[in-house]
């Protein structure tokens, strides 16, 4: 998912996607395509909305990645990206932000995990910008950004594994949310309507302390530049 401005990191991104936001020299995407990559995972779909030129002078005709334009990504949250995105999906997929990005150990466990539904789920942090999610066990049962502080037991990092069994569910909540009118929902509200339906293994993985980062704001970015792992890096200087 890479539609969105990056309004909140001010001039950083005022003239490029925010997923091309660099540290220690190499963007955002190409951290997750190393992630993606390495682990033999194609195609690529990334949904563009922001700055989509950009996208496709830098990845228009390049083999395993698809490009997918979101022309409302200014009237739409998360949930219309992954709509504009969806008809490409057959088989399992992985769900990522691509503001988001995390340690290549936590990224195999994600992909290792067994479930319907794998969702990363930091136990040590929420506040009131997180996606928080509530688990019985090891099943995750509620995940929104309206749990207050103190129900949730963590925060969704922004990457999930998502089986094709789950599929056709998902893009029918996803277009039922939309043809609802529901265009400032994220796409975790999809993932919500499946766990109400109590029918899926939906599994809430640890990140265990591994690194990880949203970049929302500079505080996040500067963060992310202090604490991401070597083993990250030299992922992406490998598959650039």
């Amino acid at each position: 998912m890479a539609a969105g401005k990056g309004s909140r990191l001010g001039g950083a991104t005022q003239d490029m996607p925010k997923s091309f936001i660099e540290i220690n020299g190499k963007r955002l995407i190409d951290y997750n395509l190393a992630l993606l990559r390495s682990n033999g995972i194609n195609p690529i779909i990334i949904v563009t909305g922001f700055c989509d030129k950009t996208f496709e002078d830098e990845f228009g005709g390049m083999q395993g990645i698809e490009l997918a334009y979101n022309p409302f990504y200014e009237q739409t949250n998360v949930l219309g990206s992954f709509w504009v995105g969806m008809h490409y999906l057959k088989e399992d997929f992985l769900f990522i932000h691509a503001d988001s990005i995390c340690d290549p150990g936590l990224f195999h466990d994600l992909i290792t995990t067994q479930g319907d539904i794998v969702l990363p789920v930091d136990y040590d942090t929420y506040n009131e910008e997180a996606m928080g999610v509530r688990c019985v066990g090891t099943q995750a049962v509620e995940i929104s950004k309206k749990i207050p502080a103190g129900e949730a037991d963590g925060e969704f990092i922004g990457y999930a594994k998502i089986s094709k069994n789950v599929l056709r569910h998902i893009k029918e909540e996803t277009t039922d949310l939309l043809r609802n009118k529901e265009f400032s929902e994220y796409f975790e509200a999809a993932i919500q309507r499946i766990m109400d339906k109590r029918q899926y293994d939906i599994v809430a993985i640890p990140t265990n302390g591994k690194f990880w980062a949203e970049i929302d704001f500079i505080e996040d970015y500067e963060k992310a530049v202090r604490e991401i792992p070597g083993t990250l890096v030299q992922a992406a200087e490998r598959w650039s």
